[in-house]
């Protein structure tokens, strides 16, 4: 679940050489299907159509990797057939990376992955077409996406629909038990989204667990519902956007998406229950994208919760948030995070475990400014499944929301309503690029080195075992600079450079 952020700080990148390197949960990639605890290095598949470069990583869904080569093409793998919808929003790709069946034209620059569905964005295609395909080839800012039916808003469908039957028969048949905490709140309840669950991960939740989705006895306006509770798989489709729309980076959560516009408007679509689309109300589906108003109007404020007390109350005086637009944007497991051109930090969602940073535990269903970090330019932000981890431009890392498994990064398992700045000692002197977050566990690369911290039952920390961690811990790379990091939801991947 990375954020997306100001393109400065993703670094540009040479057209050289560069390394994908994974570890964590991703059962396929390994003939003997065992966690990977530390760095191993991914080869790019043998084929024309594959390209022969990487250029960008994009973490992955359940159980799966994404990554992105020179022809612009998705390279995807790690999955099994028992991973169910998973498996099916992989390609069905395990121990071999490879492309995933979009159409020949379609060259992407981004990508993201919820729990069982994927967004992407094309860009300008260096690949040749046959003459009546060539002016597609041209086409940057489209957004394709697929996986759980609910997620994927209308659009042309691009996939073979004869296929998609037969498909969701496989997938649900083969649907493994240790999945079965999913991000539907209407299959399970009040139960947390994202990875095993509690009750396998080994470690006491203390007064969290006993926390529960607050849900509102407001009838709430549906603008579209999938019928029964049966999930469904959508096979790849172009979304369709507003005449002159062009889409430069996407964030996929549990179940909703966001897409940023080259000119800084947000739109989302998916579920929104929990205000996770910014629409002022817990509309529960969005069958196609809408504009979220963050910083476009007037009445586009920030609350300040100083004044609040422990159980609520007054609000606060309101004032204007600064920025004209907006620059990055990220998704967590029902919370949604944004960042403005002027550093703002805006936060909306589910708010339980204090991941929208607001000093509170109350959902947010609008764009809200973390005050507190007023005056701290921010550059970029991730989410996980109960965490958000925001880095300034400062290179400071701040860090609230959940924190079972130490995955702020504070030194300790509690959790944070507002925003901590992260002063652990292996990160003295180091100034963050890059942040990622997973659905328990996050990422930093700084000037060199790139570290972990959180859950790490899977090795999804790549540190050679699999302890958890509560502060952040350099992962050991020989021979390359890490680059950029992204992480899945139970796995780690790292775009390196070789040492020049």
């Amino acid at each position: 679940m990375n954020g997306e952020g100001d393109e400065d700080m993703k670094m540009e990148m040479k057209c050289e050489e560069k390394s994908v390197y994974m570890w964590g949960y991703l059962p396929g990639a390994l003939p003997q299907r065992t966690p990977i605890l530390s760095p191993v290095e991914v080869r790019l598949p043998q084929s024309i159509d594959a390209g022969r470069l990487w250029t960008d990583v994009c973490g992955g869904g359940c159980g799966f990797a994404m990554a992105i080569s020179d022809t612009g093409k998705l390279i995807t793998w790690g999955s099994t057939d028992d991973l169910g919808q998973s498996y099916v929003t992989s390609g069905k790709h395990g121990e071999t990376p490879e492309p995933f069946p979009l159409p020949k034209e379609v060259s992407l620059v981004r990508a993201a992955a919820g729990w069982a569905h994927c967004v992407c964005v094309t860009g300008f295609s260096d690949v040749e077409l046959p003459i009546n395909l060539t002016f597609l080839a041209a086409v940057a800012g489209e957004v394709y996406t697929w996986g759980w039916k609910e997620c994927v808003p209308s659009g042309k469908v691009v996939g073979d629909p004869n296929t998609a039957q037969s498909q969701e028969k496989d997938a649900f048949e083969r649907q493994n038990p240790f999945l079965t905490e999913q991000v539907s709140p209407r299959s399970h309840g009040a139960r947390s989204s994202g990875g095993p669950a509690s009750g396998m991960d080994g470690k006491a939740l203390g007064d969290e667990s006993t926390k529960r989705r607050r849900v509102s006895s407001t009838k709430q306006p549906v603008e579209s519902s999938s019928s029964g509770d049966e999930p469904l798989s959508a096979l790849p489709c172009l979304v369709a956007l507003n005449p002159g729309v062009r889409i430069a980076t996407v964030a996929a959560g549990g179940r909703h998406t966001l897409a940023l516009s080259d000119i800084g408007q947000v739109w989302g679509w998916g579920y929104g229950g929990e205000g996770q689309l910014g629409l002022g109300s817990r509309i529960r589906m969005v069958s196609s994208p809408h504009p979220i108003p963050c910083i476009a109007t007037s009445s586009s404020v920030g609350k300040d919760r100083s004044a609040r007390g422990s159980m609520g109350g007054s609000e606060g005086q309101a004032y204007r948030v600064p920025g004209s637009y907006i620059k990055g944007i990220a998704c967590g497991g029902r919370h949604s995070a944004v960042i403005t051109d002027a550093g703002a930090l805006m936060t909306f969602g589910w708010g339980l475990y204090g991941q929208c940073g607001q000093g509170s535990t109350d959902d947010e269903l609008s764009p809200t400014c973390v005050s507190s970090l007023l005056g701290i330019r921010i550059d970029g932000v991730a989410a996980g499944l109960w965490h958000t981890i925001c880095i300034s431009g400062d290179g400071d890392v701040y860090a609230f929301g959940g924190n079972q498994f130490g995955q702020l990064g504070t030194g300790t398992d509690q959790a944070e309503t507002l925003p901590r700045l992260l002063d652990a000692p292996s990160m003295e002197n180091e100034h963050a690029r890059v942040v990622s977050c997973g659905a328990r566990h996050s990422a930093v690369v700084t000037e060199g080195k790139v570290f972990c911290w959180g859950w790490n039952k899977y090795g999804q920390l790549g540190l050679g075992d699999v302890i958890d961690r509560n502060i952040p811990s350099q992962v050991a790379l020989e021979g390359c600079v890490p680059r950029t990091v992204a992480c899945g939801w139970w796995h780690t991947l790292l775009l390196a450079e070789p040492l020049t």
